[in-house]
Parts: C-alpha cells; structure tokens; sequence
C-alpha cells in the first residue's frame, strides 16, 4: 500500500450528491478529494425541476430536452393529459450530467480520483479512506471526515450506519434508445413524459418513457422480486410502438424509497444522496434531493471542521426532513395505497384528471414546496379523493 496523503474530507461517489458536497467544501477553501468509481452510468429518468436550475446554478446547456406537459396512462389505457402552465421541467441524461458536475468540483478546488472503495480504517485522530485505484493497486487517503454518497448500495453505509441494509428499495431499469423518427407512428412527443400505472408494466409502480434529445429513456421500477424488469420494458416498447428503436445502452441499479433514519455515525461519517434514501416514494425522484442532500452535507461537514463537535453532522438530515419530510410522508402513503392494485390504479389517473390536482402537483414538483396559497383548491381536491376512495366518482 502506497503512503497515505492528507485532506480535510473524503468524498466516495461522484455522483449529484457527492459532486454537489465536493463542490461546496471546496469553494469553502478545504482541502477535498472526491473518489469516483467510474465505469457507471446510473438508470434514470432524468428529470430536473425549474428550482434546481437555480438553487444549483445548473446551465440550460446541460438540459438534453424540455417537458411542457406529461401523459399519464391507466391500466385501460385511459390518458390524462397534465400540460405545465407557463413553465418546464428539464431533462438530462446521467452520461453527460455526473461527469460534468465531477468537472465542476474539480474547477472548485476538488481533486477527483477514480478508484473504489474498500473500507475505512482509524488509527489516532481522523479516518483512513483505502480503496483500489483504477490498476487495482491498494491506496488510501486520511482525512478528518469522510461523506459516503456511494449510492443505494452504499459500503460507507453498511460499514459505518446501523440500518443501512435495511432500507427499501425499488429496483429500476431503463433502456436508452435512439428517438423515433416523427412520422413513425409512435406513441411519443419529445416535449412530453409518458407515465404508465399497469400492473402488468410494474405490479408496484410504474413505467415510464422520457425525451432525452434525439434519445428516450424507457423504464420501469418494481420492488417484487422474480417480476422481469426486461419484459417489462419490452412490453411497454411495443405498447408505445417504440420497439423498432435502437438501442444505446442499457442500466439498472436499486433505488431507495425512504429517509435513513440516521444518516451519521456520530463521529466521522456522514451519508448524502441515495446513500442516505433521499429518493422520493411515489414518484422515485432524486435528482434534485440527491444535490440538496449534497449542499446539507456540505454545509454539516463545515460546522464539523469548525468545533470538531460530531453533533453538528446531525444537521444535514434535520434540515433536509424539515423542509422535505412531509412531503416525502405523503409521497410514500400515496406509493403504498394507489399503486397497489390496477382498480386503484384506474381511479388515481382519473384524479389527474382535475386540474386543481394538476395545477397544485405541477407547483409543488417544480418549487418544491407544499402549495398552501389556495385553501379552497384543497377543500375541493380532499372532497374529491374522498369521492374516489369511497368508490363514490366515476371513473
């Protein structure tokens, strides 16, 4: 093994939320190593909102498409469709987006290193980082804190976090494919995201097609083990007449579906992104949750450079649950009831339907906040689920 080099903090995983932590912690003037395995691409959607643009200062440049209405289907084959008054939602495809965001960190100071991750030692103050460099070669690196933002599967987690193997998990899959020609006859617009609630595409919740340029992203979620994520996507091909599409490449990886619970080891460790379970129920974002959870890391990690108080890594996750966490509660409550069986499914759809549902769900997704400015467009939302949930409204 090499002689140890020294920073202030260990990144491991290159990833939004990673990248975002680096990036932050290096403008802030500390001394940072971001390690990136390399050799991934993670299977998403892509979706960006409005919020993030700014709140990351992301550049329109890196958007390969742009979302002004969605599609939702129902089991029936019912359309709902959900145009987004006066506003986008912004796609990016993780090829392009991760690498650029791990170019960010290392303009801002960051020195990133491909390599992966071993374990964690601790001898005297701080932790040794050991991983394998890309020649397999042992290495490590000291640092006072380590940030594990290593994905859904993360090992700083299971090393260092207790339930970290706990967590529930949706297993996504998606295939990127070259975009039909206009006059193919597909299901398709490049300015639209199609949704599919069947439970022969997903038994627990749903399939998706998303414009990525002169690219789309079809997919498919489900937490049933033996369900054939594959066939699935095959199936939903055909279905959106999409089958005739090359494909580029094809991903799959597991996605969290609930906060940890602790997302520090109340010492040197601190989790960030899909390490942590920011991945929203209902809809399996994460984008977005994954670089906001990326900037609270960073900003825990400060205070705990400052006092070398551990406490202070406590922060990332408060501050993340009390401007998230009941949204997140929502989401999962939703998750569970709507998409457990196609005669629920049916009737969710239909509720899309509303545009008091649409217009208060596209605020909410773009800002990011509970819309609480129309009283009286939830009084007749909460009537109206009660109607369905009661079997009361047509469908």
């Amino acid at each position: 093994m090499t002689e140890s080099e020294s920073v202030d903090v260990v990144v491991v995983g290159g990833g939004p939320a990673g990248a975002t932590a680096a990036t932050d912690l290096a403008r802030a003037g500390h001394r940072v190593m971001l390690l990136e395995r390399g050799g991934r691409i993670k299977p998403c959607g892509g979706a960006i909102p409005p919020v993030a643009m700014t709140e990351f200062d992301l550049p329109e440049s890196i958007l390969v498409a742009r979302i002004r209405s969605a599609r939702m289907f129902s089991p029936s084959d019912r359309r709902v469709d959900m145009p987004i008054e006066g506003g986008y939602v912004g796609m990016v495809d993780r090829e392009s987006f991760d690498p650029w965001l791990r170019q960010r960190a290392q303009e801002a100071g960051a020195r990133v290193c491909t390599g992966t991750y071993q374990r964690l030692e601790r001898q005297g103050d701080g932790v040794t980082v050991i991983y394998k460099d890309a020649d397999g070669q042992e290495r490590q690196v000291h640092g006072r804190v380590v940030v594990g933002a290593d994905g859904a599967n993360s090992q700083v987690a299971r090393h260092e976090v207790a339930g970290a193997d706990r967590i529930p998990q949706v297993a996504a899959y998606h295939e990127i494919i070259n975009a039909p020609a206009a006059d193919s006859g597909a299901e398709y617009d490049p300015q639209r995201c199609d949704v599919y609630y069947r439970g022969s595409l997903s038994p627990d919740f749903y399939a998706w097609v998303f414009p990525h340029g002169d690219k789309v992203s079809v997919g498919v979620g489900s937490a049933h083990k033996g369900f054939s994520l594959k066939g699935a996507v095959d199936e939903l091909k055909r279905s959106a007449g999409l089958d005739g599409c090359e494909v580029i490449r094809r991903e799959g990886a597991p996605l969290p579906l609930y906060p940890m619970k602790r997302w520090d080891n109340g010492r040197d460790v601190l989790l960030a992104g899909d390490a942590a379970g920011v991945v929203a129920p209902s809809s399996g974002e994460g984008i977005y949750y994954a670089l906001l959870g990326g900037r609270l890391a960073a900003g825990a990690v400060e205070a705990f450079l400052a006092t070398g108080d551990a406490k202070a890594l406590r922060q990332a996750r408060k501050r993340f649950m009390k401007a998230h966490g009941q949204v997140f509660w929502i989401l999962g409550i939703m998750q569970r009831f709507w998409y457990s069986s196609d005669k629920r499914r049916e009737r969710f759809v239909a509720i899309c339907r509303d545009k008091d549902v649409q217009e208060l769900t596209w605020q909410a997704y773009m800002y990011k906040k509970l819309v609480r400015a129309k009283p009286m467009a939830h009084m007749r939302i909460f009537f109206k689920d009660m109607g369905h949930l009661l079997g009361l409204s047509r469908v």
